[in-house]
């Protein structure tokens, strides 16, 4: 399990624990993976968007590559604005953040980093906000698959990861968060978000308890 205490102040976790934040995220038997946004143009420091988050799509794609071997479905979101919607005004978004005008339709910047896998039986969802659940139909497919927990990944921690993390619980769902598996531009931003995240909204472990905790599965539970 993760010392968290490594990464935030002990006195810090001890005020967050006597305001009573920090309990256990519930975990179901009925799992999902929600891969957030990580396309090329947030994993790879050559696009203006980008960082370079190669240990975190190893992570990620070694986790999907476990969960599939126990039948947990995998969602993949990806940021994508046609022309009309990067450059007509109709994003607010878009005007506090205009580096991410580039995320194009059909464009490089939106394609999934090609070291991930992913398959015709994942799902794919385009959305044009923060939280993968705003907009789109992600609540829908999870309750349609049966969904009781989230397992969130990708980019940014701060931002998208963050965002679709306060969606999934207020959607009634538990969140996990597999350290590894999510990264930011930059650390202090992803430390602040992990910590909030913990403490408000869901568990952030490493990735082996995540990898245990999908052995615990049982096959029938999980389809």
């Amino acid at each position: 399990m993760l010392d968290q205490n490594r990464h935030w102040g002990r006195k810090t976790e001890e005020i967050y624990k006597n305001a009573g934040l920090g309990e256990p995220s519930p975990r179901g038997d009925r799992p999902a993976i929600v891969v957030v946004d990580l396309t090329r143009g947030f994993t790879e420091p050559d696009y203006p968007s980008g960082a370079d988050l190669t240990e975190v799509v190893r992570a990620t794609a070694h986790l999907c590559d476990v969960a599939r071997e126990h039948g947990v479905p995998i969602v993949y979101t990806k940021i994508a604005y046609s022309q009309a919607e990067a450059e007509g005004g109709s994003v607010a978004w878009l005007k506090k953040a205009p580096g991410f005008r580039v995320l194009r339709d059909g464009s490089q910047e939106v394609e999934f980093d090609p070291r991930l896998t992913v398959t015709a039986d994942d799902h794919i969802i385009t959305k044009k906000g923060a939280s993968a659940f705003f907009g789109t139909p992600l609540a829908a497919v999870l309750t349609a698959l049966r969904r009781d927990t989230v397992i969130a990944c990708g980019a940014t921690t701060s931002g998208c990861v963050r965002a679709t993390v306060v969606d999934a619980v207020q959607s009634g769902f538990g969140v996990l968060v597999p350290r590894e598996c999510v990264g930011d531009r930059a650390e202090g931003p992803h430390e602040a978000s992990l910590f909030d995240i913990n403490a408000k909204y869901g568990d952030v472990l490493d990735l082996s308890s995540t990898l245990d905790y999908l052995e615990t599965l049982q096959s029938d539970a999980i389809r």
